[in-house]
């Protein structure tokens, strides 16, 4: 993963994205975006009826959350978001904004469903999982994504992220000048 000015933590809903977030925004000492705090009124009620969102409902949350990812990078702030970023069009998006990284959070669908019938309090309903996985676009083949078990404890998720971002990939050296390749 190569160091970022700010990361992205993607995924479904119920992949465990706030937990990590907040747990690495404390242990790096940076500010963390809530992504489900930035969409429009209008998104949380069709998500609470249980109406999955389309490209044109999500485009107003990611121009919000580029928004704040611009404003890090333009006071020289890193920082944290959450976001589901289920689409390379999304990721894509988002890394308009400025240099980021995401850590991907790779749960199977009869986890997420659980988790998010175990959540009190929040708009999405486990009845959206399967369209959350309907319009997900696993990030594999992306350079600057991190994908990490959503299973896995959260100390062992942040000890990952944390070794990919003091371990960046090193791009070999030219040779020397006059020196024989």
């Amino acid at each position: 993963m190569i160091l970022p000015h700010s990361l992205v933590l993607c995924g479904v809903a119920g992949a465990g994205k706030t937990r990590l977030a907040t747990a690495l925004a404390r242990q790096l000492g940076v500010p963390l975006q809530e992504g489900d705090d930035l969409h429009p009124p209008a998104n949380v009620a069709r998500m609470a009826a249980g109406t999955p969102l389309d490209d044109a409902d999500r485009a107003p949350w990611l121009d919000a959350i580029a928004a704040v990812i611009a404003g890090w990078h333009a006071a020289d702030t890193p920082g944290i978001v959450t976001c589901s970023a289920l689409k390379r069009a999304y990721r894509d998006r988002l890394r308009a904004a400025g240099p980021i990284g995401f850590v991907f959070l790779a749960i199977d669908a009869d986890l997420a469903r659980a988790r998010l019938g175990a959540r009190a309090g929040h708009f999405m309903p486990a009845t959206l999982v399967a369209s959350q996985f309907a319009a997900l676009e696993v990030p594999a083949a992306e350079a600057d994504v991190l994908t990490l078990p959503a299973d896995l404890d959260t100390a062992t998720q942040v000890a990952a992220v944390l070794a990919a971002l003091a371990d960046p990939p090193v791009s070999p050296s030219p040779p020397a000048r006059g020196a024989r390749a």
